[in-house]
């Protein structure tokens, strides 16, 4: 396992368990969520807060992180994956209550170069990304087993040209740290959720990949395996609600 995905597991515990001190002394919820979900779950949970119920505790990483998180037994209520592998494998081993299932956001992929540094390209079949971006770095979160990136090396084989810059692609641990790369300018180009580039002025969105060239991006939640409680069920309710629609259409997320 990679010096990187061993600490980012590290952290996703550090934060659960910060959390789970705090929740377990004010009946909160803990929530694990995709990254790309960030901004948007905080401000849901500020809005089920309005409505005099506790605010969940929540933590964001990667799908495959946290999927592996509960597995290992950490105290998560929910879990909110950015695609539905992740939740398969949770289904698999019994760990999340298979009638709490629902798939209920989209998303879409986006090519993106630092804001100063913008590249000119028309993105389809055989496009020159790789004559672009020259021996610059291309950003994705980890093609392996992060969703994001996995989707991103879909559209890129799809598209017929993975081979000639798979040998460019700097990894992040998640979305946002992909999106990190080209802010920072680490990175000549990366491949992140429209949501995501959508919330930082600091790149520039290239274009948009053809829907047909990866799987539809399909974010999936469910109550976990043992807590399948009240709170539990009323915040997924109020997640799947309409206060909460206009929060995720806020921040450019297609409802389902």
């Amino acid at each position: 396992m990679r010096t990187y995905l061993a600490t980012a597991l590290f952290a996703v515990w550090a934060v659960v368990f910060a959390g789970a001190a705090c929740a377990q002394g004010s009946d909160k919820l803990v929530i694990f969520a995709a990254s790309s979900l960030t901004e948007a779950m905080n401000d849901v949970g500020e809005a089920y807060a309005k409505t005099g119920k506790p605010k969940p505790v929540f933590s964001f990483a990667a799908s495959s992180a946290l999927a592996k998180q509960i597995e290992n037994g950490a105290p998560a209520a929910m879990f909110v994956s950015a695609d539905e592998m992740w939740m398969d494998y949770l289904s698999q081993h019994k760990l999340v209550i298979a009638d709490t299932r629902v798939s209920f956001l989209g998303n879409t992929l986006v090519l993106v170069a630092p804001a100063d540094r913008p590249l000119h390209l028309t993105i389809g079949p055989n496009f020159p990304l790789a004559k672009s971006i020259g021996t610059g770095k291309l950003s994705l979160a980890d093609p392996d087993a992060v969703p994001a990136g996995k989707y991103a090396k879909a559209a890129l084989e799809s598209l017929g040209v993975w081979k000639s810059v798979e040998a460019n692609v700097i990894r992040g641990e998640n979305v946002r740290s992909a999106l990190a790369f080209v802010e920072r300018g680490e990175a000549a180009a990366g491949i992140v959720y429209s949501t995501d580039a959508a919330l930082t002025q600091k790149v520039a969105v290239v274009g948009a990949f053809p829907e047909t060239s990866y799987p539809p991006i399909s974010y999936p939640l469910a109550i976990v395996a043992g807590h399948d409680t009240p709170a539990a069920r009323a915040f997924r309710d109020f997640m799947l609600g309409d206060a909460a629609k206009a929060v995720y259409r806020k921040y450019g997320f297609a409802v389902k």
